[in-house]
């Protein structure tokens, strides 16, 4: 028997040699010829090649095809110079009509049926070990001396014809600190599944438990790790079991086809390709990617509407990065709750001021587009006057189609619980997202006080106690936009409001939101949240995580996106609606600014001209 500690710095050829063999007692390839490809193994019959090829380009994150061989040719003449894939596996699994009928070492007895198959390779995670460990970041599975772990997740593939699975993914344990260092080792390695298509909780992959894989072993995280999944080429083996095919063969999870390529070296990258990885959640645990050239053009927005018109010292309660990190959030949920309305004209009918509703709808307008369930939460009083604006809205084009229009009265002390989730259940919310825009807060006393101290709770609802039980909730985040501190959301920088803001000790919301978006004017971070969101899901590094990296790119969906962005002339078409409902200013700010050589302009506290 050859000794194992040896593997790593073997040629592949002498590898397969030795593995033809059957001279090796262990069970995984992992750590094996380090820097060389490996490569999964799908064997079928001709008559389903071709719809296997096109799932795999369907879904080329878990299977980047290396290499498709001809019917009953054994050899891969672009992957190795002497390989014979009936021998050169460690072990094999059989394939009858879906179920897994026995464990080979061989496949030589099947050289009559296998003149009618095709081969497919694919790439595989175990080729980025070394260029991980480069990084210096350990691999937690080959300290531990055992398989990598694999499981089935919840996310579907992308069907093609007979071949339809949900994704398999790998789990590393990655020390928090080298998480990002992670991400760019191996986001260009594309033929070894590229970037990590999730970090954090498993549960959002619907894995239930990640001790107990349903292939490989299972790898212990040491403190301070973070689970991170990568696509895996396991899922092949899915889609197998999936056709239901008479006969097919397949690697054994982990006991890889080892090629004479070496890893490509990485070159130098564009801030269009450098991943950054951000933290959008602690509960579950949640990590996003985006590029740095993405992240960059949403912080220089964050700068820009962080211009203080009315010199109020607003720059005091800003949060580097609230933005980009809210929007992520944003782009990760599936259904969003908006919530607007600041009544502090409290001698007129309607009190209602003009900033929050359009910055609301310039929101609602991107989640529309965006392909989001997105609802609106406002006071009992102001329904009907929310629903013309609502209509008209839908009129002017700027909205595709109606917002559902709700309203929230706390009726008992779980109100707040039974209107976020199905029967209350904090398993099952029916919104992941929470967005207040230039909404009152309520103030440390209980009450809710306009810039100048009036007392307005008596026209404000308790929506407050939805920001309050969302907390409760794994999986639901709050972001608040205001330009004040007495706005709900801003009780994360309340201290910083009292001391700088004038009235502050009175006026600070007392409310914490997740993310805090502090602006000139509230309505710019309304259009900001709609930019943003708008270059995020035109950022391939977050639309391919997003999307697990199966499907394809939704990058044709864009002229959508941008018919979807906030402009002058939108905002001058919802003043006028507003105006006509009575609606008065609440402030009024004259600003310029340039994103990528692109104007975006305010002459109004409305009109802000969309930078892309």
């Amino acid at each position: 028997m050859v000794l194992t500690g040896s593997l790593k710095s073997l040629l592949p050829h002498v590898l397969r040699r030795i593995i033809r063999c059957n001279r090796l007692s262990i069970s995984n390839t992992s750590g094996m010829a380090e820097g060389y490809k490996q490569a999964n193994v799908v064997i079928l019959h001709k008559s389903l090649a071709d719809d296997f090829e096109k799932f795999c380009h369907a879904n080329d994150g878990p299977l980047p095809l290396l290499y498709r061989s001809k019917p009953g040719d054994w050899k891969c003449p672009s992957l190795s110079g002497d390989s014979d894939i009936r021998t050169d596996c460690l072990q094999y699994r059989m394939y009858e009509y879906g179920a897994c009928t026995g464990s080979l070492k061989s496949l030589m007895e099947y050289s009559e049926q296998l003149k009618d198959m095709v081969t497919f390779y694919l790439g595989c995670s175990f080729s980025f070990e070394k260029a991980v460990q480069n990084a210096g970041i350990p691999i937690r599975n080959v300290e531990q001396k055992c398989n990598v772990s694999m499981y089935k997740t919840a996310v579907p593939c992308y069907r093609v014809s007979a071949f339809c699975c949900n994704l398999v993914v790998t789990m590393r344990p990655i020390p928090e600190s080298k998480l990002e260092a992670a991400v760019q080792a191996t986001s260009e390695l594309k033929e070894a599944h590229g970037a990590p298509i999730h970090m954090g909780d498993p549960g959002l992959l619907g894995i239930q438990d990640h001790s107990k894989p349903d292939y490989g072993d299972p790898v212990h995280l040491h403190p301070g790790d973070i689970p991170v999944f990568w696509a895996c080429g396991v899922t092949g083996v899915e889609a197998i079991i999936s056709c239901r095919a008479p006969l097919a063969f397949t690697h054994s999870p982990g006991c890889m086809f080892i090629t004479d390529l070496k890893n490509d070296n990485v070159a130098v990258r564009s801030s269009r390709e450098t991943p950054e990885v951000h933290c959008i959640s602690q509960d579950p645990l949640h990590y996003s990617l985006v590029s740095a050239e993405a992240a960059q053009k949403i912080k220089t927005l964050e700068t820009l509407i962080g211009i203080d018109p009315g010199d109020r010292g607003i720059i005091h309660l800003h949060r580097q990065d609230e933005l980009l990190k809210a929007c992520l959030s944003i782009s990760h949920a599936r259904s969003v709750l908006i919530t607007t309305g600041f009544p502090t004209h409290f001698t007129y009918e309607p009190p209602e001021e003009n900033d929050g509703p359009p910055g609301a709808l310039a929101i609602a307008a991107m989640l529309q587009a965006l392909e989001k369930e997105v609802a609106i939460v406002t006071d009992q009083r102001a329904m009907n006057l929310n629903k013309k604006i609502i209509e008209e809205a839908v009129q002017l084009g700027i909205l595709k189609r109606p917002v559902p229009l709700l309203s929230f009265q706390r009726e008992s002390a779980d109100s707040a619980l039974m209107f976020l989730c199905e029967n209350g259940n904090p398993g099952r919310p029916r919104f992941d997202h929470l967005i207040a825009i230039e909404r009152a807060g309520m103030a440390a006393d209980g009450n809710y006080y306009n810039a100048r101290k009036v007392n307005i709770k008596h026209l404000v609802d308790p929506i407050d106690e939805l920001f309050l039980a969302a907390r409760t909730i794994p999986g639901v985040t709050t972001t608040g936009v205001g330009d004040g501190g007495n706005e709900l959301g801003m009780g994360k920088v309340k201290d910083a409001v009292k001391k700088h803001i004038k009235n502050g000790d009175v006026i600070a919301c007392d409310v914490e939101a997740d993310f805090t978006i502090i602006a000139g004017v509230s309505n710019w971070g309304g259009y900001a949240i709609a930019c943003a969101l708008y270059i995020l899901s035109t950022c391939e590094i977050h639309d391919r995580y997003l999307r697990k990296a199966v499907g394809f790119p939704q990058l044709s969906k864009k002229v959508v996106w941008l018919s979807a962005l906030p402009s002058v002339t939108k905002e001058e078409k919802l003043l006028k609606t507003l105006v006509r409902h009575k609606v008065r200013s609440g402030k009024t700010a004259s600003l310029e600014m340039e994103v990528d050589g692109l104007p975006f302009y305010n002459t109004h506290s409305l009109m802000i001209e969309n930078l892309l």
